[in-house]
């Protein structure tokens, strides 16, 4: 490998070391139940997401509790040597995406037959943190 691809790989090593993420695939909940619970929680800091999803009513809730947890897992697996209280992690972003659709048939007068479409998503949330973007 070249100087400049060796300088430019460590660049982007260094880049990542800052960024946490985390993905839930094929979710078996509609995208647009999940973007109301996830608007809930883009832009807010950790801990008080967390309380936020904890205390939700909805049931996405539960699986985006989960991601976000593994997200602070993977921050703290890249990050072991910082606390994360004085990171001061926030919810960098979140984005819902649709995923494959399972399709039924469901039965209908007069011989007719309606379709039932069961949505699932993707969800990718990635944390940002506050002192290190300050820097």
């Amino acid at each position: 490998m070249g100087v400049r691809k060796h300088n430019m790989a460590e660049q982007l090593k260094e880049a990542r070391k800052s960024r946490a993420f985390a993905k839930l695939t094929n979710c078996p909940t509609s995208p647009r139940k999940m973007r109301l619970v996830a608007d809930l929680v883009r832009g807010v800091e950790v801990e008080k997401a967390l309380q936020i999803l904890k205390f939700s009513s909805k049931e996405a809730s539960i699986n985006l509790e989960k991601l976000l947890l593994s997200a602070i897992a993977n921050w703290q697996a890249k990050n072991e040597d910082a606390a994360i209280e004085e990171a001061g992690l926030y919810v960098k972003s979140i984005c819902v995406d649709s995923a494959g659709m399972l399709k039924r048939l469901r039965p209908a007068p007069q011989g007719r037959a309606h379709r039932i479409r069961k949505r699932s998503n993707h969800v990718t949330l990635e944390l940002g943190s506050k002192n290190i973007e300050s820097k």
